[in-house]
């Protein structure tokens, strides 16, 4: 395989060429595999540091793609048809022109200002804020870790915390106890907030000038990802009265349960760009406005 040497990809993937070469053996029945293992001295895998556009392949399950990113643990990879998949980074699992090899992450210092996954500038050395008094809620546990992977950086700057509410029905209740005034600010992030729908009905009761309601169109926040950085086509529609992670599930063949589901699409995203607009500019825009300048 090597770097840049196929045809133009399409969707502008990057250029990925893998190719599998069988060395022919000699005599009839060719080399004596054993006998070669045998004298061959133990080498060690050798180390390779992870680089965009650097093309791999899985060693176990034979796809291969262009690193477009990872993170501690995972490394994501995309082929030239702009399918994406996502490994876990254990030695040996990939190969780079045929070769077993281990990749790790760069050691070197990034060139120009470090950037945190939200695409801000992230501060080196960075201790957390004191807490303000103002508040951003979401809807439930996946909300909060997607907003947290993404801009965590971002709210320990601020001091903003994040808390996690089960469901809507019970907002009217959680802001009267919160009791928002100047200087403590709340923010509200609402799945599925569109006109006619259950939440935007709740969204009214309780917007005032120290609290906002923001929420994206989505049945939940698994949409907000985009499809291509999960490495599908589409999020399938789910038919009524089917529980919709189940349904996708069914639909996609995903032969796990939500939890695994939801690690495995959470493990897909590396910055805001792996997000809808439609999520990240209320994310954005709850920041903005619990730390405004009328806020704390």
């Amino acid at each position: 395989m090597s770097r840049g040497s196929s045809p133009s990809p399409a969707h502008g993937a990057p250029s990925v060429d893998c190719t599998t070469v069988a060395t022919k053996g000699t005599g009839r029945y060719g080399r004596d595999v054993l006998a070669q293992a045998r004298n061959r001295p133990e080498r060690r895998i050798r180390e390779v540091p992870l680089d965009r556009d650097l093309v791999v392949e899985d060693a176990g399950e034979a796809f291969c793609g262009a690193v477009v990113g990872w993170d501690k643990a995972t490394v994501t990879l995309e082929d030239r048809h702009g399918r994406r998949r996502v490994f876990a980074l254990e030695p040996g699992a990939f190969l780079v022109d045929g070769e077993p090899v281990t990749l790790v992450r760069p050691s070197a210092a990034p060139r120009g200002p470090l950037r945190s996954a939200s695409g801000s500038v992230a501060v080196r050395g960075l201790k957390a804020r004191t807490a303000r008094e103002g508040r951003i809620y979401v809807e439930g546990a996946h909300d909060a870790e997607l907003v947290e992977k993404v801009w965590g950086h971002d709210l320990r700057v601020e001091g903003v915390a994040v808390e996690f509410l089960e469901g809507v029905d019970d907002l009217p209740a959680i802001v009267a106890e919160f009791a928002p005034g100047p200087g403590r600010r709340l923010g509200v992030l609402v799945d599925h907030l569109v006109p006619g729908s259950k939440e935007s009905r709740i969204a009214e009761r309780v917007r005032g000038g120290d609290v906002l309601v923001a929420g994206h169109p989505y049945v939940d926040v698994w949409q907000a990802v985009r499809p291509s950085a999960v490495g599908i086509r589409a999020w399938p529609e789910v038919p009524r009265g089917v529980p919709w992670k189940e349904g996708v599930l069914e639909a996609l063949d995903w032969r796990m349960d939500t939890g695994e589901a939801w690690r495995r699409i959470l493990g897909s995203v590396r910055t805001y760009a792996d997000l809808e607009p439609a999520l990240s500019g209320r994310v954005e825009e709850l920041i903005d406005f619990v730390t405004g300048p009328h806020g704390p």
